[in-house]
């Protein structure tokens, strides 16, 4: 038989002609600007269990035949988006070279932006790419495909001598070579090894902020709690809530925290006795075992689809390591942990492995970060896991514990002196006045102190004097972890009546629902609103479970007005917060309005 050489083309998720990408070659030219910066995770694990596309190929003359192992398009997002940079991050299923196409600006007619790396166990197959220069509030495309080996027939062993079973390099960034053919030739390549093929490709979206001082609208999407108390998977429907949130146009969503509940199990029949995707994996308690319950929660379809199409903010809380994890309370002693074993460091490696964060050499660990979008939103993100003093120590105005560490307070005191947005929003993944954690010996795992001395709210207190002082009067947190949605006003400070806060608090996107009617009054809260059912236990079936899940949403127009919602499970509106910057400090009546069946509460100045 003669041998020939068989050509194969892209056949997956071709891109609309205004994307001005070309065909992917196996190896691609050198970017010019924008610029990138690559920085490749170190670590190890198998990725998810997806069906291979297996091509025959034909053999060339005294080689055995070969199948083509087109591997499945990668998972993708796009985080940490400034005006003129973002990070790409892409995992893979298995060992080989990712490719991503940045496409040129719409009109340019300039060819895509291209770079490749390669990925290994080592880094559970994950790469972060920065990409500097881009060009601040624009619609940015981009798309991300692995490149793999031919590989031999299963009945096959390799006795031909020129017969090779890949063995993957370490991931390293090489310079890319030009091929004028944007085809892929699969054949044997002068050494006598094999040439690499196109996998599926992935396809994303997302959007530059706008310049700092741009009078530009934004969009911003945010949720917590995540397949917490084996409310997982829908067998059917998945993590549903994510085609909903996707659907509301997000230009940044934030992940609130609780993304992964790593001490807790996924089982076949759910906690509302709804069939369910189970997981294979337990309670993490070594590194393979937080890439588990990250691996699984990314293979949600919605997920991935709203991770592909909008710039992503991660953030972390408790349960991507345990329950009130701290640096002085990350261990458990009963099975399957092992007693004295700080799992803390664990879950960050993971979480920054797992997420497209922004890794500074001088501060690689840390998460907390701003975001500036345009003139009308600063938005603040905090990390209320790493620095914290122990839940169990008191907590006194002569002795105040801390729950940011001193470098993270000093910070956040600076941007609320310095910021001249319209609006400043705290993103925190504990709430203001809902006490969490186990009170007693266990102590306060938030802010609230409830009439105690085990919480946070001195920090708070000083935080919020803090802001007063510097006149920032247009203050909003957004919140989650209590597994319920809400809203609260505070006036903390009676000789400054002028000076109000406003709480949003979101969630779960799916999880076991919550509830309870304490709040911390302390800080002069008014509880505006709450979307949760009469009792934890109250809740028995799928159908009313779902009805409790929320996210949150914020829409800031052109003139700076801002319109705060919370939404359910299908993105009905259940409560409506709007203010102006003139009126963001005044005291808002109530509007009621029926709104499908749920109640929706419009609170208008």
């Amino acid at each position: 038989m003669r041998g020939r050489t068989v050509t194969l083309r892209l056949l997956t998720l071709t891109p609309p002609a205004a994307w001005s990408f070309s065909p992917l070659p196996a190896r691609l030219p050198a970017p010019s600007a924008p610029q990138f910066a690559i920085r490749t995770a170190i670590v190890q694990s198998t990725f998810l269990a997806v069906a291979l596309s297996l091509v025959w190929c034909a053999p060339v003359r005294g080689q055995p035949p070969r199948l083509v192992d087109r591997a499945p398009a990668p998972v993708i997002a796009a985080g940490d988006v400034t005006a003129d940079s973002a990070v790409l991050w892409v995992q893979t299923e298995r060992a080989g070279t990712v490719v991503l196409e940045l496409a040129a600006p719409e009109g340019s007619g300039e060819p895509p932006q291209r770079f490749q790396t390669e990925v290994a166990g080592e880094s559970d197959f994950t790469a972060k790419i920065r990409v500097d220069g881009l060009e601040p509030g624009t619609l940015q495309r981009w798309r991300a495909a692995v490149l793999s080996k031919p590989m031999l027939r299963p009945d096959q062993t390799p006795t031909h001598p020129d017969a090779t079973v890949e063995r993957h390099p370490m991931p390293s960034a090489r310079p890319l070579e030009s091929k004028a053919d944007s085809d892929l030739a699969v054949g044997p390549d002068p050494n006598g090894t094999a040439d690499e093929v196109v996998g599926e490709q992935a396809l994303g979206t997302f959007r530059t902020a706008p310049d700092a001082y741009a009078a530009a609208p934004v969009r911003l999407a945010w949720g917590a709690d995540l397949g917490g108390q084996n409310v997982c998977r829908d067998a059917e429907k998945g993590f549903e809530i994510f085609d909903a949130i996707r659907e509301s146009l997000p230009d940044l969503f934030v992940g609130g925290g609780n993304m992964i509940y790593a001490d807790d199990l996924c089982d076949a029949v759910g906690r509302y006795g709804n069939p369910q995707i189970p997981a294979s994996f337990g309670k993490a308690t070594d590194l393979d075992g937080f890439r588990a319950h990250w691996r699984y929660s990314r293979a949600d379809p919605g997920l991935r689809r709203l991770l592909a199409s909008t710039a992503y903010y991660a953030m972390w809380d408790d349960h991507e390591v345990l329950g009130d994890a701290g640096p002085l309370h990350d261990t458990r002693d009963e099975p399957p942990y092992r007693a004295g074993e700080h799992l803390l460091p664990l879950g960050l490696s993971a979480m920054l492995e797992q997420n497209p964060v922004r890794e500074d050499p001088l501060t690689p660990k840390r998460l907390y970060r701003r975001v500036r979008w345009g003139q009308h939103l600063e938005l603040l993100l905090l990390d209320t896991r790493q620095y914290r003093d122990a839940n169990s120590a008191p907590d006194s105005p002569g002795q105040p514990k801390t729950l940011l560490g001193r470098e993270q307070l000093t910070w956040l005191k600076q941007q609320l002196a310095d910021s001249d947005a319209t609006w400043v929003v705290v993103a925190s993944s504990v709430p203001l006045s809902i006490p969490t954690g186990w009170p007693g010996e266990g102590g306060s795992d938030g802010w609230a102190n409830l009439d105690g001395q085990a919480g946070f709210e001195q920090e708070l207190r000083g935080i919020l004097k803090h802001a007063a002082a510097n006149d920032r009067h247009k203050l909003l947190f957004i919140s989650a972890d209590v597994q319920f949605g809400t809203a609260f006003r505070y006036q903390p400070f009676p000789e400054r009546p002028e000076f109000v806060v406003h709480e949003l608090v979101a969630g779960p996107l799916s999880a076991g629902v919550n509830s309870t009617s304490e709040f911390d009054s302390d800080l002069g809260a008014e509880r505006l609103f709450q979307h949760a059912p009469a009792s934890r236990d109250a809740v028995t079936d799928y159908a009313e479970g779902r009805t409790w899940f929320s996210f949150g949403e914020l829409r800031i127009d052109v003139a700076g007005e801002l319109t705060a919602t919370l939404r359910g499970v299908d993105g009905e509106p259940l409560y409506t917060l709007r203010l102006t910057p003139a009126s963001a400090t005044r005291i808002a009546g109530w509007t009621p309005t029926a709104c499908s069946g749920a109640r929706m509460l419009q609170h208008s100045p």
